[in-house]
């Protein structure tokens, strides 16, 4: 769902009770792992960009938590450690907030600082 949110955490504060824990861990792990990268709202949903091109992102949807990782070769290297979820092509949808696991998390981050490959 799209939000009209200002910021990242008024965008947080709107979401469902059972999800606000999860969004809070998430958006501090990308402040953390994403040094030099620019927070903002758009498209609906909090992203992370570097020089101008938005490399993750997130959105809660109505039924799933979309956590978009936008370097194709970090997710392709991970896909093996998210199997049960539904994985696209640059995102992953967590139907409960219990299916997020932190360290493949940290992992997608990390990776995608350090990667110089194109978004997909």
């Amino acid at each position: 769902m799209k939000s009209t949110a200002p910021d990242v955490r008024t965008y947080i504060e709107e979401q469902p009770y059972e999800w606000r824990a999860a969004l809070k861990k998430l958006r501090a792990a990308c402040r953390k792992h994403l040094p030099g990268y620019s927070e903002a709202m758009a498209y609906g949903g909090p992203c992370y960009s570097r020089d101008g091109q938005i490399e993750i992102a997130f959105a809660k949807q109505v039924r799933y938590l979309s956590f978009y990782v936008l370097k194709q070769p970090v997710l392709d290297a991970n896909r093996s450690r998210l199997a049960g979820l539904d994985v696209g092509k640059g995102c992953i949808r967590f139907r409960r907030p219990q299916q997020i696991d932190w360290s493949v998390v940290t992992d997608l981050l990390t990776e995608s600082a350090a990667s110089e490959a194109d978004i997909c």
